[in-house]
């Protein structure tokens, strides 16, 4: 039969478990395509509407 571990020593694991976590969504979040140039904007269809245009379409 398995020995229970202490309580601290779960919440040091669920700890560092989030800590892990939380970095390997930050890698991911700022991870770009490999051809991607620095800066260069987003193409005109990949752009939200004019404010004019959305007036149009709720109307």
């Amino acid at each position: 039969m398995p020995v229970r571990s202490r309580t601290a020593e779960r919440y040091a694991r669920a700890l560092a478990a989030a800590l892990v976590a939380v970095a390997a969504l930050l890698l991911a979040a700022n991870a770009a395509p490999v051809d991607a140039t620095p800066g260069s904007p987003a193409p005109a269809s990949d752009t939200a509407p004019a404010p004019d245009d959305l007036a149009a379409a709720t109307r």
